[in-house]
């Protein structure tokens, strides 16, 4: 009987508004073909289902359905198109939708979601919060340029491990990511907790190594990354020969269309398959389950949300000298008013060279001669500012280049503002372009290494609050790694005191338990630890320098929990002797200002 609900093979046939609503009290994950009476189901993907069915095994969770859109009010978007829709429903609720006979996503989702149910089943996870999908005319949407559609961005989770970070692969890693096509959302450098690794790790707790593996995570850096799928034309799709089994060409089965004879399907791979075939894989972990990678951004990202839709920017600006002597703290007042973070700043005089580049816009004017004599007479004031939107707002609260244009058109802009007599140009400069800014930044603060110690005495949470005080002070962590400082190690990272008497009495601390030793990367970067450290004896730096580490986490001159190299050279030479790195011997970079810059143009 039509008005009741039936099993056609392995699909149950719903064609009723009544029936649908029945079916959608199934436990488990339903996997709907949605067609129109006047052309049928997709016979194409059914040697799939059986498939999925057999080996799956799972009669209570997985469940296959054909429902005719004609008849069901629900699918009334769906009427009168020839396109195959498949809808996934778990637990009454459809939380996802594949446009097209593509076998491979149908196959990957369904076996996904069946995972979460079993370890749902079993009290491995809690059940997510999907989101469900909203039904619309399909011809108002832009579902046609992609295969896969739900209601929020899918994404995946990759950690690449401390013994990759150390051998310098990230870079690598990420740049194939980058060229398969996929997004790198968000990333960081960090060390993982014990607690993050055994969650993103639970799958591997039954297995008898699994505590050594923990210690191997939790002692070195690791780099985590979100990525998304990204545009779905990019180069991870790669031509493939259609499975007679699995990916037969939807034209075959619906006899209202003829099917090119040179028909060939494409297919994208995941993220795990991909990094599988570019045999990296086993230097990086992978996550795609939705419900788990909900889990572990929150865990890693919490801000996530937020932080993807800002559009955080770095550029360089610069107070030319009269400004800078006369009106500093004003205009700082304003920058950081107008919600902008200046993460680093010094005063610096211009030569002629560095000056006449950064005025190249001006040199047909007559009184260029005169603003290269004022921009090389005295200190100029150069930041790094970090905001939303940082170029396009900054150009817009500095204002024109020429003081007459700002005068008539934007008299509340800084240039029109700080006008300085006798100088008919901008006092504030900003970068024109993020790349610009990028070489800017890179050559008025050249990033500078350093090496640092956490000593064995400092706890596990400890050390996670001194890493904490690392990255907020703006250190970038370039290497790390865990280590026992034996006598031979210890003489490299000492040598200047180990001839001292008092030096048998550091190895006896040091010998004590495990070091982290790290390379830290940074803009003046070896004064910039030392005081972050604070004195070397623990009581004084409680009274000189209260907020320091070794002020928080010393107990003793011996135990004040960190070291750090006392000058660039030695910094250089420990560096290299632990790390078997090679450090440039110029800390100040390159010095040809018009070679690292292109020039500016207007």
């Amino acid at each position: 009987m039509a008005s009741k609900k039936r099993e056609i093979q392995l699909q149950t046939v719903v064609n009723s508004q009544s029936l649908w609503d029945e079916m959608l009290q199934n436990k488990g994950l339903t996997v709907i073909d949605v067609y129109q009476a006047w052309c049928g189901p997709c016979k194409a993907m059914q040697p799939l289902f059986r498939k999925l069915k057999n080996e799956l095994n799972e009669d209570e969770l997985l469940h296959f359905v054909v429902a005719e859109a004609d008849n069901i009010v629900t699918l009334q978007s769906f009427r009168d198109k020839c396109e195959p829709v498949f809808l996934f429903s778990v637990n009454g609720k459809i939380i996802a939708k594949i446009i097209g006979a593509n076998a491979p996503l149908v196959n990957q989702k369904i076996i996904n979601l069946i995972d979460e149910e079993r370890k749902i089943e079993a009290g491995e996870m809690v059940r997510p919060q999907y989101h469900e999908i909203t039904f619309v005319d399909s011809d108002a949407e832009d579902g046609e340029e992609s295969p896969y559609e739900s209601a929020e961005q899918l994404y995946s989770i990759a950690i690449i491990k401390p013994d990759a970070v150390i051998a310098r692969k990230s870079l690598e890693i990420k740049k194939k990511i980058l060229e398969a096509g996929f997004v790198i959302e968000i990333e960081d450098k960090r060390v993982l907790t014990e607690q993050q690794v055994r969650d993103f790790y639970s799958r591997r707790a039954d297995q008898p190594d699994f505590e050594d593996f923990v210690l191997f995570m939790t002692n070195g850096l690791s780099h985590i990354l979100v990525i998304s799928q990204g545009n779905e034309e990019q180069p991870a799709w790669e031509e493939t020969e259609p499975n007679p089994e699995t990916e037969t060409k939807v034209y075959e089965d619906h006899h209202h269309e003829v099917a090119p004879p040179t028909l060939r399907k494409e297919k994208r791979y995941s993220l795990q398959e991909y990094l599988e075939r570019q045999h990296i894989s086993q230097l990086c972990d992978i996550e795609e389950s939705i419900a788990n990678v909900n889990k572990f951004i929150d865990m890693f990202f919490p801000d996530f949300k937020s932080m993807k839709n800002l559009k955080l920017e770095k550029i360089l600006a610069l107070l030319r000298p009269d400004l800078f002597q006369e009106k500093k703290e004003n205009v700082l007042g304003i920058i950081h008013d107008e919600g902008f973070k200046i993460l680093m700043q010094r005063p610096i005089v211009l030569s002629e060279e560095e000056a006449q580049t950064l005025c190249k816009e001006y040199e047909n004017e007559d009184y260029f001669e005169n603003l290269i004599k004022k921009m090389t007479s005295g200190p100029s004031l150069a930041l790094v500012l970090l905001r939303d939107n940082c170029l396009q707002h900054w150009k817009e609260l500095i204002g024109p280049s020429s003081v007459e244009k700002a005068k008539i058109s934007l008299p509340e802009s800084l240039c029109a503002q700080f006008a300085v007599e006798g100088l008919p140009i901008n006092q504030l400069y900003g970068s024109d372009s993020l790349e610009t800014a990028e070489k800017e930044i890179q050559y008025f603060f050249p990033p500078q290494q350093t090496l640092a110690l956490i000593k064995p005495h400092v706890t596990q949470e400890q050390r996670e609050e001194i890493l904490k005080y690392i990255k907020e002070a703006g250190f970038e962590i370039t290497q790390m790694k865990e280590m026992l400082l034996n006598e031979e190690a210890a003489d490299k990272i000492y040598s200047k005191i180990k001839t001292k008497d008092f030096y048998k009495d550091v190895l006896e601390v040091l010998s004590e338990g495990l070091s982290l030793v790290m390379i830290l990367t940074k803009w003046n970067a070896v004064s910039d630890w030392r005081r972050l450290m604070g004195p070397v004896d623990p009581d004084e730096a409680k009274l000189l320098s209260p907020d320091s580490i070794r002020a928080q986490f010393g107990t003793s001159v011996l135990k004040n929990a960190v070291h750090g190299s006392s000058n660039i050279h030695e910094a250089m030479e420990t560096i290299n002797q632990m790390f078997e790195v090679l450090v440039p011997e110029n800390p100040e970079g390159n010095k040809n200002f018009e070679k690292i810059m292109h020039v500016r143009s207007h």
